[in-house]
């Protein structure tokens, strides 16, 4: 009689699991379902970095993203954006569920629930793996922030590091700085390397410190901003920068390749190829909301002349910049930074992030 009612309840559950969905037709375990219950789900957001990462942390007041008309689409004012509204930092919280972390520098305003809802923000715009010139802490002083609150106050638990997301730009800030300080190539491509090797300890130290999943940016198309577009009235890359710019993101995919062979049971690294979302929208191949951008190499906001840029003014406070009339329709806001509808359409390419959660 037992053997009976055991046997009538596996039944039942069985024809349950099959009707509810559990199981594909005929019988057969569908394992993309699995999958899709077993994604991992982060519960906070920590990111590093520079500009595309920076959501607004207040340290240095005249920077062009607490100048108008930064900030014009989202929130309606500067806040520190450094584009016309959200940026990748925003995209990424938004994919996975979560509000944008809170900025480090406001982390003392909003109390420690805040913080342990959301994650944290480190990343400061201008900002590069090593020292660039503006006097804000570059990627190491950022970890070092976040391992004081992993270790010294304890604010962020092993839970809540292991269950975390860190989300990690390096822009070519590094490389901009390279420039303006040598006139030389000759040095270029060592410095590449020895930035890519810091890269790999930035990411190797985060991991320790807990977090299991991080996205770390490879270098985007740099030839096509708008600032080496210019000189081409916007129509044409400059491929040697390009050139170096794939050579830095061939280094980046064999060394987070190795990374992950090293740490395979502790944390996984990801790239998100910016080089190639943003080229696919440059070049016509990738549409948006059934759209395109026109001019896809000529910023939004720019300058009227030598010395200006987005967001100048004059002495007399007359503004010395354009504003074109169609921030949706354009790819750039400013000579190196997209537009909200820019990073919309380049989050929407990023395969590796979106597969991921």
């Amino acid at each position: 009689m037992m053997d009976f009612v055991l046997r009538l309840l596996f039944s039942l559950l069985l024809l349950i699991s099959l009707f509810s969905g559990r199981g594909s037709a005929g019988g057969v375990y569908n394992h993309h379902d699995q999958q899709l219950r077993h994604r991992f789900r982060p519960t906070k957001l920590f990111v590093f970095g520079d500009s595309y990462a920076d959501t607004g942390i207040i340290l240095f007041p005249i920077s062009p993203g607490m100048q108008f008309p930064y900030g014009i689409t989202f929130p309606g004012k500067p806040i520190g954006r450094f584009s016309d509204g959200r940026v990748l930092t925003d995209f990424a919280a938004r994919h996975v569920g979560l509000k944008s972390p809170i900025p480090f520098s406001v982390r003392n305003r909003v109390g420690l629930r805040r913080l342990k809802e959301t994650g944290v923000n480190f990343a400061f715009g201008g900002t590069g793996v090593f020292d660039t010139e503006y006097p804000l802490p570059n990627m190491t002083t950022q970890i070092d922030f976040f391992q004081h609150l992993r270790q010294g106050d304890s604010i962020f638990t092993n839970t809540d590091a292991q269950s975390s997301v860190a989300l990690v730009s390096a822009s070519g800030n590094d490389y901009s700085f390279y420039f303006a300080m040598n006139t030389s190539r000759q040095g270029l491509k060592p410095f590449i390397i020895s930035v890519v090797n810091q890269i790999m300890v930035n990411l190797k130290r985060i991991g320790g410190l807990g977090v299991k999943k991080i996205a770390v940016t490879g270098l985007g198309p740099l030839g096509c901003f708008p600032v080496f577009t210019a000189p081409s009235s916007y129509k044409q890359c400059n491929e040697s920068i390009n050139s170096l710019v794939q050579f830095h993101n061939f280094l980046l995919k064999e060394g987070v390749k190795k990374l992950n062979q090293e740490t395979k049971h502790s944390s996984k690294v990801f790239i998100v190829d910016v080089y190639g979302a943003f080229m696919s929208i440059i070049q016509g191949r990738k549409r948006y909301n059934n759209g395109e951008f026109k001019t896809p190499l000529k910023p939004c906001c720019y300058g009227v002349g030598s010395g200006f840029s987005c967001g100048s003014v004059d002495g007399e406070g007359k503004k010395m910049f354009v504003l074109c009339e169609d921030r949706k329709a354009a790819f750039f806001w400013d000579s190196v930074h997209p537009t909200q509808q820019g990073w919309a359409a380049a989050f929407a390419a990023f395969k590796s992030f979106r597969n991921h959660f």
